[in-house]
This record gives structure tokens, C-alpha cells and sequence, in this order.
């Protein structure tokens, strides 16, 4: 009935859609495993793409060939440049979105890409021969044979929902959760552990007070996640608000606390710590009267509003009540309670950096089974995945990002090397070198890695070369033209910055901080008139790129040093318990996670400095 593939993905949620596509686009017959075709790409929780870090993510993902960014921009209705206020290392996109039209893009486009078949039922079983992965079985008992196999299994992995005291099982509101597949990969030696994440309250638009609220527009000049032409900044937005809770609020949510499945011990697994419910934040932040309520539509047309910050596993009736008591919400229609939801994960420090698993070749762990959280997460993870099991069926070089290529280099080395006790969440603290994994420059940094395995396509890379070289051909003559003080200074004043009394180079002037390109651009006609042959995405690169050379430069130079140490490869057989100067602990966590690297070994909780020296010592040897 079914031909061999090349990859399996087990799972359509944002990694199982990213790594189908990729694998597919690199010439993998692939096979995608979902059991509901209906909720392909589904938005499990907010409506909402991108934010701090995770939309440098989506940028990455986008510049090396993925599909996130392509389909953030189909399906939004807002957008927001995040902390614009700070330097351009913060700067951060984020969409809302049209949930519907999110999960109808993913699928057309995935129905769209030659070489992905579609199977809709439960994955219950791996085949494994020789610690090997050879396909999969189904719960109709069919086997299905693949040369690979990558696992996004999201919260299904034997999930539980939790509200109030009452529990049951499912993978997401309304659907089953998977069986099997956890107890088999225990049975082969893998670790697992448990989870937990959570959603708040849908309801009726209709039924609200925007009055009440503030509103929240999107910006003046949107800009988009892709780099690519297939999209354009939106035309229009629409609106979000925002509200707050209150001492009414708190109380009545209080009086279900000891009905509460997170209180009285019911769910064991650990929640994110940067997105707590809101009976986790009234009870850790006691001495806040209130807390700051999005208001979030679910589309274009909908009238379905998401309730951003009241993430809850509380009883629906102590819901309805607490939420009724925020302003704008007196008369609120709930269309579904907030739910708690637990599920298997595996630790991934029993991965290798292409996400292999260490115990069983050919097989691939992306998402939240490996303890992450957050769609962009998940999605680069599942990219990741997908080219390396491609590139592991045609036996070419495995496919790495170091922590200084992007950010989706910072997350995996992060699991990998510290593994997670927690759901794992992006910051831009994360990256050391975050003044280099901008957004704004993710093509420079990575179409060309993406065009290298077959990805990002010609036009992609032919796209960014023009951007490289109009950006060194800019930054070349912002050195060489000049402004003279009578046709500037009185500008300069009005934007309380010094006068000149000489001519001035525009690179010398666009280094103050009172200026940007636009500004000067303002100043003189003449370089106003040059300027605007260049493209808004050349000017931002040029600007940015002199503004904070020296810094950059710094950065690079620490890039090159960290490079000796990742250059250094480790031996995958090399025995480290035969090492007697090494630690105990050091011994114990460098056999277990094997990494590739010097530099990853540097990394690794409980390696000290003492044994990093003495395992220089015996790789010289």
C-alpha cells in the first residue's frame, strides 16, 4: 500500500510542517502523519507569531528556506516592531494572526510541495532493528517502512487535560492524546519525564466593552517576516486592547484554589516559568493588585477573542465568575474554559546538534518533545530536523547552527548541553552574541547556508546579494560624501545635536545618536535624493552597520575565538571513563551527552574548567 520513504514526521503541528517542507524541498519523499488532518498548523494557544527573540527565530527560519515567515505574513491582521525604544539587537517582529487562515496557508502550502504525502491516524509504534529506526506503525496495525523518521509529537505524548478537579485525556481540547509511543522508546532506554503548559479562556467579542480597555494599534508602517517577494506589509490592521485584573478578580479566583490541579498536587509536570497562569501569579506575586490583560482577536472575520494573561486550570465556573469582574468583560460569553494540559517529554540531552537521537539512528526528536515551548520554537527545530534527516538519507554532512550563526543555534546547543528541567523559552539574553543574530540581517547571515542544501532557492540567495552589496556600496560612499555646515546646521539644532563648523562625512554625522539616515535625509537635498534610490531594508543595514561597528567588530572578534574551540573536534568513540584526572560529574555528563566539540564540551553543565583543560590535554595526545 505505502512506498518507502525517505522521512517520516510523525505530527503536523509547527515542527512536523516545517520539517515535512523541508525535507520534501530537498528532495525527500516524505510522509506526513497527522491524526486530524483538519488541524494541520494548528495555533494550540495565542493567535500570535514571533515576539522577543521568537521573532528573530521566524526571520532565521525564513532566510534559510522555511515556510513560518511566508505563512505569518499570508494570515496577519497586525503587526508590531517590539522594543523599538532599545538598540537594534532588541528589536523584535510579532503578528497577530488569523488562526484560521494560519492553519489553511500551512496546509495549502504543504499540499502545494511536491514529494509530501499525507496519512491521517495515530502513530503507535516505531519499527527499530539494531538500534535503528525502519519505519512506523500504525493504530490500524499497518507498518509503514522509511530510511528516517522524525518525531513532533507536541503535548499528545500520553496528555492529560486538567480543569478544576476534573481530568481527562487528550493531546488539545477536543482531541485524543497519543499512546505507546512513550513506552516503547523507555522500553529502548530513553529517559522521559513530564510537562506541563497551559491556555486561558476563549470568548464572544460581542459580548465585551472595548470602551473600557485601551486600544492597541498596530504599526504606522508595517513590516513583514519574510524576506522573500511572495508576501506584502499589510494594507490594514485590526486593533487589540488591553485590561487589567483586580482585587475582585483575584478573590474570586482565589476561592478555587483548593480545587485547583496545580495547588492540591494533581499535575506533577513543571509549567513555563515565563508564562504563568494567572492563579500562579496571584499566588507568587502577592503584592500586585492587578495584572495586564491582551485582548486578542482571533481573525479577520471572527468574533472569537483571545484572553492573553489568564492562562487557567481552574474550575469553569470560577472562571466565568473572576472573568466577568475585569473591565470590559461584565457581560462576557465564554465559548470554551482555560485548561491545564500534561504531557511526556524527553530530555535532549539525549540528542546529537542535527536533534538525532543518540540511541536509535535515523531517528529525530523536534518540538516540544523536547521540552520547548512556543510555535517558533518548535518550527526551527522542526526545520532543523528536516534537513538533517535528508541530509542524513543522501549521506551528506549533517546540517549545524553554532551560537553564533542564530539563534536557532543558541536553542539547540541549550538543550542539547543543559538539557531543560522546564519549558524551554527564547530571550535574546539567551544569545551571547546578539548584537550579530539581529533580525534584520538574518538573510545575510544564513540564505546562503539555506541555498547550499537545496532550501532557499536561487532567487532567495540572488535577493540577498543584492542587499550585501547595495549595503557595502552605501556604507563605501557614506564615507566619502560630505555635508557642509550652511546647509545642515540649522537642522542640526532643531534636532539638538552639535553644529559643524567644517564639512562632515554622512557616516561621521550618522554615528551621533540624535541621527539616523532619515534624519539626515532631511538635512539636504542632495543626499536626500541620493538616499532614496536605496530600498528601506538597505538603509536600515547601512545605518545599523555604522552606528555600531566597533561593537559588532568586538563581537566578531570573540565569534573567532569561540571558533577554535568548535573546530576542535571530539572523536565520537572517545573514551572519556577511562580519563582518571577527570571529575566524576564531568566524566559522567561528557559519556553521556558525547558532544562533537570542544567548544560544546566547554558548555556542558558540570564539565569544569579543570576538565576542559585535562581533555585538551588528551585529544593533543
Amino acid at each position: 500500500m505505502f512506498p518507502e520513504y525517505d522521512v517520516i514526521v510523525v505530527g503536523a503541528g509547527h515542527a512536523g510542517c516545517e520539517a515535512a517542507h523541508a525535507a520534501a524541498k530537498m528532495g525527500s519523499k516524505v510522509l506526513l502523519c497527522t491524526m486530524n488532518m483538519n488541524t494541520i498548523a494548528q495555533m494550540s494557544c495565542n493567535p500570535a507569531i514571533g515576539g522577543v527573540a521568537k521573532g528573530q527565530i521566524v526571520k532565521e527560519i525564513d532566510a534559510l528556506g522555511g515556510k513560518t515567515g511566508i505563512i505569518s505574513d499570508k494570515s496577519m491582521i497586525q503587526f508590531r516592531m517590539l522594543n523599538r525604544s532599545k538598540g537594534p539587537a532588541m528589536w523584535s517582529p510579532r503578528s497577530q494572526n488569523d488562526r484560521m487562515r494560519f492553519a489553511e496557508e500551512w496546509r495549502l502550502a504543504l499540499e502545494a510541495t511536491p514529494n509530501v504525502d499525507f496519512w491521517q491516524e495515530m502513530v503507535k509504534e516505531l519499527i527499530v532493528k539494531d538500534n535503528r529506526v525502519l519505519g512506523v506503525k500504525t493504530g490500524i496495525g499497518l507498518e509503514i517502512k522509511a530510511k528516517s523518521v522524525v518525531l513532533t509529537n507536541g503535548t499528545f505524548l500520553n496528555g492529560i487535560i486538567h480543569i478544576g478537579e476534573k481530568q481527562f485525556g487528550g493531546g488539545r481540547t477536543g482531541e485524543a492524546a497519543a499512546k505507546g509511543i512513550t513506552e516503547q522508546l523507555v522500553d529502548l532506554g530513553f529517559e522521559a519525564g513530564r510537562m506541563k503548559t497551559g491556555t486561558p479562556p476563549r470568548v464572544d467579542g460581542r459580548s465585551l466593552d472595548y470602551s473600557k480597555m485601551e486600544i492597541q494599534y498596530g504599526d504606522e508602517n508595517p513590516e513583514k517576516f519574510s524576506f522573500s517577494d511572495e508576501t506584502t506589509p499589510l494594507k490594514e490592521q485590526r486593533s487589540c486592547w488591553i485590561t487589567y485584573t483586580n482585587k475582585d478578580v483575584h478573590e474570586t479566583l482565589e476561592t478555587g484554589f483548593d480545587r485547583s490541579p496545580m495547588f492540591n498536587g494533581r499535575i506533577q509536570g513543571l509549567g513555563p516559568r515565563y508564562c504563568p497562569s494567572i492563579e500562579d501569579k496571584i499566588n507568587r506575586f502577592a503584592e500586585r493588585d492587578r495584572h495586564q490583560i491582551f485582548v486578542e482577536p482571533e481573525g479577520w472575520n471572527t468574533v472569537e477573542i483571545y484572553v492573553n494573561g489568564f492562562s487557567t486550570s481552574l474550575p469553569e465556573d470560577v472562571q466565568y465568575k473572576a472573568i466577568r469582574k475585569i473591565a470590559g468583560f461584565e457581560n462576557c460569553k465564554m465559548f470554551r474554559p482555560g485548561y491545564a494540559i500534561e504531557y511526556d517529554f524527553f530530555p535532549p540531552t539525549q540528542l546529537k546538534l542535527t536533534l538525532e537521537t543518540n540511541l536509535i539512528e535515523n531517528l529525530f526528536f523536534a518540538g516540544q518533545i523536547n521540552g520547548t515551548t512556543g510555535y517558533e520554537e518548535a518550527a526551527s527545530q522542526g526545520l532543523v530536523a528536516g534537513i538533517n534527516a535528508a541530509q542524513k538519507v543522501k549521506e551528506e554532512e549533517p546540517f549545524i547552527l553554532k551560537r553564533s550563526d542564530a539563534y536557532i543555534g543558541v536553542l539547540i546547543d541549550d538543550l542539547i548541553n543543559k538539557g531543560t528541567e522546564e519549558p524551554y523559552r527564547m530571550f535574546t539574553s539567551r544569545a551571547e552574541f546578539r548584537l550579530l543574530l539581529r533580525q534584520d540581517n538574518a538573510d545575510l547571515r544564513l540564505t546562503q547556508m539555506g541555498h547550499s542544501i537545496g532550501l532557499a532557492s536561487d532567487s532567495r540567495l540572488e535577493k540577498m546579494l543584492d542587499k550585501k552589496n547595495d549595503t557595502s556600496k552605501l556604507m563605501n560612499d557614506l564615507k566619502q560624501k560630505k555635508l557642509s555646515p550652511g546647509s545642515i546646521n540649522e537642522g542640526l539644532e532643531e534636532r539638538e545635536t552639535a553644529t559643524i563648523r567644517e564639512k562632515i562625512t554622512v557616516e561621521k554625522l550618522l554615528k551621533r545618536p540624535q541621527l539616523g539616515l532619515l534624519d539626515i535625509m532631511e538635512l539636504d537635498e542632495d543626499i536626500k535624493a541620493y538616499l532614496s534610490k536605496y530600498n528601506r531594508d538597505v538603509l536600515e543595514q547601512a545605518e545599523i552597520q555604522t552606528k555600531y561597528n566597533s561593537y559588532i567588530e568586538k563581537e566578531r572578534q570573540m565569534v573567532e575565538k569561540l571558533n577554535n574551540m568548535e573546530n576542535f573536534k571530539i572523536p565520537q568513540n572517545f573514551d572519556y571513563l577511562s580519563i582518571p584526572a577527570l571529575s566524576a560529574e564531568g566524566k559522567q555528563k561528557l559519556n553521556k551527552i558525547r558532544p562533537e566539540t570542544l567548544g560544546q564540551a566547554s558548555r556542558i553543565s558540570g564539565v569544569s574548567p579543570a576538565d576542559l583543560s585535562i581533555l585538551t590535554v588528551y585529544l593533543g595526545r
